[in-house]
């Protein structure tokens, strides 16, 4: 409901716009360095430390390279990282094995991170694709990828991940009843701590291409990932999936995609007014980063989009501009 105000010309909106400092008093909503997640690659895959093609200026990054990272993250102000495993495809099974390894390269990056910057909040990827031959979140029988059985691995996955140090893990397969069983084992193993960001709304976007790129997924995906992502359609739907989430122990709600879901991003904000986080997944870092090296659009994009998340109601973005956000943004007061 919009409030009773003056009519022209005692109510004139130009007045709060007239300086810098007047704009600044009247603006709602701010992006700030603390509500960063940082996004980065990991491989111990000779020569595969490369920039990846489809998401200019995103490296994947040695185990030491990650560790280097983090210090740079703490310099920055960046609060979080979040790790992603370009994993040797030597190690991917159709069972997954190498997903729970204590010694597999996601969970040695986690020690790696917490040894040189422990200030820095450690979030981790919880889903069998970068493990898996058939590269999808989930294990495959005959074509179907299995609900219970996958969430049996899940479990040993986010239980090796919070044994190496992980702060927050990040349950992005979309099974159903993941969250419920994780969070039961966390607690039964004495990880009660350990902080769950559920991707509670996860759809199934065209715009994971670079992802799948960096992680060297592409190549391994057999069909597409429609019978346990969302349809881009639907938007109760998702309340719901977050309902469920948070009623399993979730501590923190994700939305992915982003741009094109700030709608429910904001749902999901005003239904539940719960920790709400979005991810600006690679296609939208790779399309305004494409524009802005063409000379297509300007630099300030990069902030402008981050700004729509906060005004979406989104308590924090993971997002691979961190960085050079921060750089702008500067410390957090």
């Amino acid at each position: 409901m919009i409030p009773t105000q003056a009519a022209f010309p005692a109510a004139r909106f130009r007045r709060q716009r007239r300086t810098a400092a007047l704009r600044d008093l009247a603006q709602e909503h701010r992006l700030s360095v603390k509500d960063l997640i940082w996004p980065i690659f990991v491989t111990d895959v000779p020569g595969a430390d490369a920039e990846v093609p489809s998401m200019p200026g995103v490296t994947r990054r040695t185990v030491d390279g990650a560790a280097r990272a983090a210090e740079e993250a703490a310099r920055l102000g960046i609060p979080a990282i979040c790790l992603f495993p370009y994993t040797d495809p030597a190690l991917k099974t159709e069972a997954c094995e190498e997903a729970w390894n204590p010694d597999n390269l996601s969970n040695r990056a986690v020690r790696a991170i917490k040894a040189a910057a422990p200030e820095i909040a450690v979030m981790t990827d919880v889903a069998l694709d970068p493990y898996n031959a058939n590269g999808h979140d989930g294990l495959v029988k005959d074509g179907v990828i299995l609900n219970d059985e996958t969430v049996e691995a899940l479990v040993k996955m986010a239980l090796a991940q919070a044994e190496a140090g992980a702060d927050i893990l990040g349950p992005s397969d979309m099974m159903d009843g993941r969250i419920g069983a994780m969070r039961a084992a966390l607690e039964a193993q004495g990880h009660p701590d350990v902080a769950i960001l559920s991707y509670a709304a996860k759809y199934a976007s065209a715009f994971y291409g670079p992802f799948r790129d960096a992680v060297g997924a592409s190549g391994a995906l057999k069909g597409d990932k429609k019978t346990y992502q969302m349809n881009p359609g639907n938007s109760d739907e998702a309340v719901r999936l977050v309902a469920r989430d948070l009623a399993e122990g979730a501590d923190m709600v994700m939305v992915k995609p982003g741009m094109p879901y700030l709608d429910i991003c904001r749902r999901v904000k005003d239904a539940f007014g719960v920790p709400t986080y979005a991810y600006q997944v690679s296609g939208e870092y790779a399309m305004l980063t494409g524009a802005i090296r063409n000379g297509w659009l300007r630099d300030e994009v990069m902030l402008e989009s981050l700004l729509g998340f906060k005004r979406a109601g989104c308590d924090g973005i993971l997002t691979y501009f961190a960085p050079e956000a921060a750089a702008v943004l500067g410390p957090a007061g």
